[in-house]
């Protein structure tokens, strides 16, 4: 996202790739009535496993089948190889028995192709076993209703096999997939305590898992404290050394603060490290300055430093926000800790932002490392983060839950504007929704989202309705 990603001492975690099982088939009846079309089909079903494997995801290609019994085998070994989405390359008319068994065995999401040789055929020279090879959009209504009729959910891309168009719609699904994995592989931890009074953050963990996967590991402070403890002087000067390398240091720094918060940071990534986590959501209140709550308040320094890494942090025990920046960074889009701020009605503008852990690789120049004597509505004090996402169009992206406890994606394009901007140790964002301002705050209020949410870079809507797609969510897009 940008040259945060490749600073040493701030390189992005290595993700499990994002599987994907590929077959790809025709009808074997018109192999011996059409000698040359099974290797024209071969080696177009080669070209679109090596378009696949350039995406940067791992390739389960099982190969080309031509029966019901080769598409059973093909289903099995993809049954085995835990996919997290299976592609069916519809190289030319094939029956629905051939594909039914892959889709209903893998237990995975599925996405066929029809990805005809050319954009057109040549209908002067063409006969029947040329137009066969283009013949991959035939069955695909088949497909359809087969897979209507056994419960089985899809998608699809038809195009060419160099069709820049139908390829960013199948980037789009492989990035779905990718979010999908992310949930259903992830980890999540939710360190303290509620903060007392904010009924709308408020998440079953249990929920989590059952919607959406992965497991919620809850952690005490007394987790991160242990680990404080035992950080050495020389781990705290390292990273007070790379805070200094990203982060412009105001005057307002005081320097027993940017300690203490470079401290809990290294502690903080021994905490993640030891209980495996793809998120963190945090709170503590703590009393008079004892050791619980200094370190609650060490924490934005490290839980930024962590989500520019891709293990997004965030604050207020806010533990769907986090997995709606999981959402984003996962997307490409970053996704900084977000709540309302106010409305700027000279300007058109929505101003958002937060006190707290931001996505650093989206910042839109160096951001800012301020020094605070309080941070308001809550206990202690210390170092905070201010920048401005980068200039252009961003989405905002809340993770909602109705009266029914069932999760919604619920997102707002918009784009950040330049303008003036608090100086108190926030970040903030002004964002254009190219409308009233007080209208759109009522349509994303009356949208059910809480009050946090993630705000990412660029227009996102598509990869959010495919992400909640394979994901089983609804997806409200707030669009007054």
């Amino acid at each position: 996202m940008t040259e945060l990603d490749v600073r040493p001492g701030l390189e992005r975690i290595t993700t499990r790739k994002t599987r994907i099982g590929l077959v790809a088939g025709g009808l074997g009846a018109y192999w011996p009535q059409f000698p040359d079309l099974l290797p024209q089909l071969q080696a177009s079903a080669r070209r679109v496993s090596e378009r696949f494997s350039a995406l940067d995801c791992e390739v389960v290609d099982v190969g080309f089948i031509s029966d019901a019994h080769e598409g059973a085998a093909a289903a099995e070994k993809l049954r085995l190889a835990d996919c997290d989405l299976i592609v069916g390359f519809l190289t030319t008319y094939m029956t629905a028995s051939m594909l039914v068994p892959v889709a209903q065995r893998s237990g995975a999401p599925v996405l066929l192709l029809n990805l005809q040789p050319t954009e057109s055929m040549d209908h002067a020279t063409f006969d029947t076993g040329a137009w066969l090879a283009y013949c991959g959009a035939c069955p695909l209504p088949e497909m359809a209703n087969a897979f209507e009729r056994c419960g089985i959910d899809f998608r699809s891309v038809s195009g060419y096999l160099e069709d820049e168009r139908a390829w960013a719609r199948i980037d789009r699904w492989i990035r779905a997939a990718g979010v999908r994995a992310a949930f259903r592989h992830g980890r999540h931890g939710l360190l303290g305590h509620l903060y007392p009074g904010m009924m709308d953050v408020i998440t079953d963990p249990t929920l989590v898992s059952s919607q959406l996967g992965g497991h919620v590991e809850i952690l005490e402070i007394d987790d991160l404290r242990v680990r404080v403890e035992k950080v050495s002087e020389a781990e705290t000067a390292a990273r007070m050394d790379l805070a200094r390398d990203i982060f412009v240091l105001d005057d307002s720094v005081v320097e027993e603060d940017f300690r203490w918060g470079a401290t809990v940071s290294v502690a903080l990534d021994r905490l993640v490290e030891d209980f495996g986590l793809d998120t963190l959501a945090y709170y503590h209140r703590g009393l008079d300055g004892e050791m619980h709550e200094r370190v609650a308040a060490g924490m934005i320094l490290g839980a930024s430093l962590l989500t520019a890494r891709g293990i997004p942090a965030a604050g207020e025990y806010e533990l769907r926000t986090s997995l709606a920046m999981l959402v984003m960074d996962r997307l490409g889009a970053g996704g900084s800790f977000t709540e309302l701020q106010a409305l700027n009605f000279h300007d058109n503008v929505v101003e958002m932002g937060h006190d707290g852990p931001a996505h650093l690789a989206i910042s839109s120049a160096r951001p800012l490392l301020r020094g605070l004597g309080v941070y308001h509505g809550k206990r202690g004090w210390g170092v905070s983060v201010e920048f401005d996402v980068k200039h252009g169009p961003v989405t905002a992206c809340g993770l909602g839950q109705r009266r029914d406890g069932s999760f919604n994606l619920i997102a707002s394009e918009g784009t950040v504007v330049p303008g003036p901007l608090l100086q108190i140790g926030n970040t903030t964002s002004r964002v254009d929704f190219g409308c009233d301002p007080g209208e759109w705050t009522d349509a994303w209020s009356g949208s059910g989202v809480a009050h946090h949410w993630a705000l990412g870079t660029g227009h996102r809507a598509k990869d959010l309705a495919a992400v909640a797609d394979l994901l089983h969510l609804d997806l409200t897009l707030v669009n007054p």
